[in-house]
């Protein structure tokens, strides 16, 4: 019988050196973070994902049903009602409770998005380097191609341009032009002609 194909890879292959370390360095760029984090952000993200379980809702159901349960049938076998209906007591704790929980999400997703950040300045800036080393391979096969005489010596104007890194700035300002004319086009509220 054949066995299956899955159990013949070597899982304990190591990966190839530029995996290892494009991993190691996002995972460098993951502790770094957490290592800026003070202790207030440490406790803020430990309470976000200690609540943010599933099992807080079963809890916090469990809670109030007792709670209501307590305040409206309570009486019949003797139980004190501590906070009558409409349950004022539990309406404040709700309400407070829920303040908390919207500054604790707040702070957190003010780290995720330093650290969002960080990445796109990563991103951008392996594009740049990408673009830069792409830009130098063209212009070297140019070189080549001009100074090898088996090669045919043509002038080829669009590989010229894309031998020359591109400007971020002249980039980014063209961005702009093209947002700010669409901006600026009027908007035609008449549909389309219908296809005959």
């Amino acid at each position: 019988s054949q066995g299956n194909p899955m159990s013949k890879v070597n899982v304990s292959a190591r990966p190839p050196a530029h995996v290892e370390s494009t991993t190691g360095s996002i995972a460098r760029l993951h502790a770094g973070h957490h290592e800026t984090a003070t202790r207030s952000d440490r406790i803020v993200e430990s309470l976000v994902a200690y609540f943010g379980r599933p099992r807080t809702v079963w809890a916090l159901t469990i809670l109030i049903g007792g709670w209501v349960l307590w305040n409206t049938v309570g009486h019949t076998v003797g139980l004190a009602r501590v906070d009558a209906p409409p349950f004022p007591w539990l309406s404040n704790a709700a309400t407070i409770t829920s303040l908390y929980l919207v500054i604790l999400i707040l702070a957190t997703q003010r780290r995720e998005r330093l650290l969002a950040k960080h990445h796109e300045k990563l991103t951008l800036e392996l594009t740049m380097l990408s673009e830069q080393k792409t830009a130098k391979i063209i212009q070297m096969l140019q070189e080549l191609r001009h100074d090898n005489p088996m090669l045919s010596d043509r002038s080829d104007n669009e590989a010229d341009l894309m031998a020359s890194p591109a400007n971020p700035q002249l980039v980014m300002e063209a961005i702009r032009a093209l947002q700010a004319g669409d901006a600026d086009k009027p908007v035609s509220n008449n549909p389309p002609p219908a296809d005959r």
